[in-house]
């Protein structure tokens, strides 16, 4: 009997996710990635809800907890770096989570746990989708290099800008895709003597933000992010978006200037305007869309690491129901596998991303009244009666909801 094959494309924390759990419940899989090789780097991630479920069916929570941040808790700062409020970061889940990890650290985690026999194709990106439906039993994927493969299943799981989702899923209605209006600019920077284990993130005047993070590697992960600015920096090179940013946060006060010199050096600065996908629904034939590319939440909704994890999960859940013991996956039980992966984790996708009205306004003000309002509300947020309140807003991709079961999982 040959085994269903599925070919996943993107070899971040979703797709590797599913390459783990498919493999382990006995499908052969190829995993195309773009970028020449393993992606390392990027900034805090971490697990929470039932995610750390997931991780603990891995084997896992060890393994992540080993190459933990080192980040103990968040506090908001004021121009001078006094702390004006702390947040709530006691328990599994509070604003710095237990299991708090970089992402590229995460992906390597999951990387270096594979079950034997998963391919990867590195340097390579699918230029071509073949997919007759249900009905034809193979979807064809043809990549830059001109490799053809051919699969039971199509996994696509590249991130929010996804081409192939935009490929397959490109009819009007398709996909919904929501600009939030936030830029965030992300890079590495040098530690010095005055950072500590906290994350310490400042508020100024015209949407500015400015985060600085500890990592375990002896530097800092910093982030400058800012709203109510139609300016598109995307595609900028290096200095000139450093440039711009100079003229963003001149006269931005606490450590603005040290991260901006910073940026400048940084090899691994990078852009990202956020935006949310939204899709009615994230298969058509043998192809289905997971993670960021899905159904993209950003940092503002949070969790979306934990979700890519369990989508990973509940995706060879649901197919592992399917008998393929008689030839190639029938395609009505295909499609109601795939269903069942909708109707599983749709209802945890909706609640983190349901963003309140008005939040971006709340969260980058603009003026000096709505930043001296802000004051008074993350005073109030976090005051000792409130704390509960506050601790339960960070518990995302959470659910009463029992994990699917997986039907044989130790099969390789």
């Amino acid at each position: 009997m040959t085994a269903p094959h599925a070919v996943i494309s993107g070899a971040s924390i979703a797709g590797l996710s599913a390459a783990w759990w498919l493999r382990r419940t006995g499908w052969s899989v190829t995993v195309v990635e773009r970028a020449p090789r393993f992606r390392d780097g990027g900034q805090n991630v971490d697990v929470r809800g039932v995610a750390r479920q997931v991780l603990e069916r891995m084997g896992l929570v060890e393994a992540v907890r080993a190459v933990n941040t080192t980040e103990t808790g968040t506090v908001l700062v004021d121009r001078d770096g006094a702390v004006r409020a702390e947040l709530p970061s006691d328990g599994t889940d509070g604003a710095t989570a237990e299991l708090e990890v970089l992402r590229g650290d995460f992906a390597r985690t999951i990387l270096d746990a594979l079950p034997a026999g998963v391919q990867f194709v590195y340097g390579e990106q699918i230029d071509d989708v073949d997919d007759g439906g249900l009905a034809t039993g193979r979807v064809t994927v043809t990549t830059s290099a001109g490799r053809v493969l051919h699969a039971d299943l199509l996994v696509v799981a590249e991130g929010v800008r996804s081409r192939t989702r935009a490929r397959v899923f490109g009819a009007p209605g398709d996909v919904d895709t929501r600009d939030l209006g936030v830029t965030m600019a992300f890079g590495t920077i040098p530690r010095t003597e005055a950072d500590d284990d906290r994350w310490r993130w400042y508020n100024a005047v015209e949407g500015r933000q400015v985060h600085l993070r500890p990592d375990p590697y002896g530097t800092t992960r910093a982030i400058l992010a800012f709203a109510g600015d139609d300016e598109d920096l995307t595609g900028t090179d290096r200095d000139e978006l450093v440039r711009r940013l100079r003229a963003r946060y001149a006269d931005a006060g606490w450590e603005s200037e040290r991260v901006l010199d910073g940026f400048a050096s940084s090899d691994d600065l990078y852009l990202d305007v956020l935006t949310q996908v939204r899709m009615p629904s994230w298969r058509r034939g043998r192809v289905c869309v997971i993670g960021d590319a899905a159904w993209c939440v950003t940092p503002m909704g949070g969790g979306g690491a934990s979700l890519a994890l369990t989508s990973g999960y509940v995706l060879a859940a649901s197919l592992s129901r399917v008998d393929t013991s008689s030839g190639p996956l029938d395609r009505q039980a295909l499609d109601a596998a795939l269903g069942a992966f909708d109707e599983w984790m749709r209802p945890l996708v909706d609640d983190v991303q349901g963003i309140p009205r008005g939040i971006v306004r709340f969260a980058y003000p603009q003026t000096g009244l709505g930043l001296a309002v802000r004051g008074v509300a993350d005073k109030v947020m976090t005051s000792r009666l409130m704390r509960p309140v506050v601790a339960r807003i960070t518990r995302v991709a959470d659910t009463d909801r029992p994990l699917p079961t997986i039907v044989d999982a130790e099969r390789v």
